[in-house]
């Protein structure tokens, strides 16, 4: 057996080298029921081309699934408005995250130091 089988027979996708890479996007699925598992999302997105991750992000209705960029629009399209557990599903492409900024700070107050007598 090739090596590029095993790693698809042992993993369920494909090696990614240089010579087989596709492009995949991100997209955002949001307003899902809090009980939804991955496997409900692999089902409702694998008829767009094969699925490279499923992110969902804790219990907080919201999930990220990375599929192939020429698939993205149809997914969208298919996907956005539909119901999920009663729920009607959000799906669009995902924004780069923002940065924040830095940790916390303590509004200019340096604080810090003993008492200078």
């Amino acid at each position: 057996m090739c090596a590029a089988c095993s790693a698809l027979r042992i993993t369920g996708r494909a090696p990614r080298g240089k010579g087989n890479q596709m492009a995949n996007k991100t997209l955002y699925v949001g307003n899902m029921p809090y009980s939804t598992t991955e496997s409900e999302l692999r089902s409702l997105f694998e008829p767009y081309g094969p699925i490279e991750e499923v992110r969902i992000i804790g219990d907080k209705g919201f999930a990220f699934v990375e599929i192939p960029e020429e698939n993205m629009q149809a997914a969208i399209d298919a996907t956005n408005g539909t119901d999920l557990g009663g729920r009607t599903l959000t799906v669009n492409e995902a924004r780069p995250k923002t940065d924040r900024g830095g940790g916390g700070g303590r509004g200019g107050y340096g604080g810090g130091g003993g008492r200078r007598w």
